[in-house]
């Protein structure tokens, strides 16, 4: 059982991705602790995983507490990596960035990572690639607002609470775009999720950008109820696997196999829910019941989605979002350069595992 910090957490870090992290001294105490911090020190994932290559003989892929993520541990324990011949080690980051760092650095043959925060490697031409979509961010973020707020325009002027640079924030600047105004017209207040939650239920601030269990926190108390959601921007929030180039070639049977397992993976939790919540809350230190606020607003990704998340000419694929996202990693000075996305997805390893 791992124990991390607390619960998914999306803070900004000094290089600059999109971002989940853990929030100290949360009151959910050991949940997930979701550190999605970015590139950091490369060498930071080393002390985790050693510092040899991973071994031949299996695909060493890193973990971090993130709902489509954790499910990897029921393709563990349901057997389906076995099923499928698939050779595959987990290895679980209490610190996201440390597993971003790992991949970078070629510690790992694959990890558990973010659209958003695989940006600024492919900026910098790392051989990475996505193969596979876990899932997206569906409804997991809001926009929570008070009850004198009906509609966007009553924002303007209005202050709110949220972690700067961060997914919030990218939440936030995707919300007020699609619907005529801009980061211009509100007054953002840096605050962690935690702080931004509890800063609105006391009225000290108008309006919040925070996630899950604070969310569902916010609704249950009245308090406030959301304007806008992760749900209200499909496409824009994903969460991948992601796989060096080498690993590809060298273990590409293993990768495949593990696709398969997943999509195994995705219908076990749409068939069986209080089973798999409980054995990701066991994962993560939760209680089951806690972990479920999860699952909702978590869109897990079947081979179909898959399909449609890596074909370009899909509207809201991983390359037809790219541009918004480095939009908002460049205009915040939070990546340098312009990512190639084509070159950072390979549609193979699906294809191969779907039998075309």
């Amino acid at each position: 059982m791992h124990h991390p910090e607390s619960r998914p957490a999306r803070r900004p870090h000094l290089l600059g991705n999109l971002t989940r992290v853990a929030q100290p001294g949360s009151p959910f105490g050991a949940a997930l602790s979701c550190c999605r911090k970015g590139l950091g020190a490369l060498g930071l994932g080393l002390a985790l995983i050693g510092a040899s290559a991973p071994a031949l003989a299996e695909v060493k892929v890193g973990v971090s507490d993130w709902p489509g993520w954790v499910a990897w541990y029921v393709a563990e324990q349901k057997g389906f990596f076995k099923k499928h011949k698939a050779d595959v080690k987990l290895v679980w980051f209490a610190n996201y960035t440390d597993s971003i760092s790992a991949l970078s650095s070629g510690q790992l043959d694959a990890n558990a990572q973010t659209w958003s925060d695989t940006m600024g490697p492919l900026a910098k031409g790392l051989p990475l690639k996505a193969v596979l979509v876990n899932d997206n961010s569906a409804g997991n973020d809001a926009l929570m607002v008070s009850g004198t707020i009906k509609g966007f325009a009553d924002l303007k002027g209005k202050r709110i609470a949220l972690e700067e640079f961060s997914i919030s924030h990218f939440v936030l600047a995707t919300a007020l775009a699609k619907n005529g105004l801009s980061q211009k017209d509100v007054k953002v207040v840096n605050l962690s999720a935690g702080d931004a939650a509890a800063a609105f239920m006391s009225g000290r601030v108008d309006a919040a950008v925070v996630w899950n269990p604070w969310v569902a926190q916010i609704e249950k108390s009245g308090k406030g109820k959301a304007l806008f959601t992760s749900k209200d921007m499909p496409g824009l929030i994903p969460d991948l696997l992601v796989a060096q180039d080498k690993a590809i070639k060298s273990k590409r049977k293993d990768l495949v196999g593990m696709i398969r397992a997943w999509f195994d993976t995705e219908k076990f939790i749409r068939d069986n829910p209080d089973e798999a919540a409980k054995i990701m809350a066991k994962v993560v230190g939760m209680k089951p019941e806690e972990y479920k606020v999860f699952l909702p607003g978590t869109r897990f990704f079947d081979a179909a989605a898959n399909q449609a998340a890596l074909n370009p000419a899909d509207p809201k694929s991983l390359q037809a979002v790219a541009p918004t996202i480095a939009g908002f990693l460049l205009d915040k000075k939070l990546i340098d350069g312009k990512p190639d996305a084509a070159k950072g997805i390979d549609v193979s390893l699906l294809a191969e595992a779907l039998g075309k």
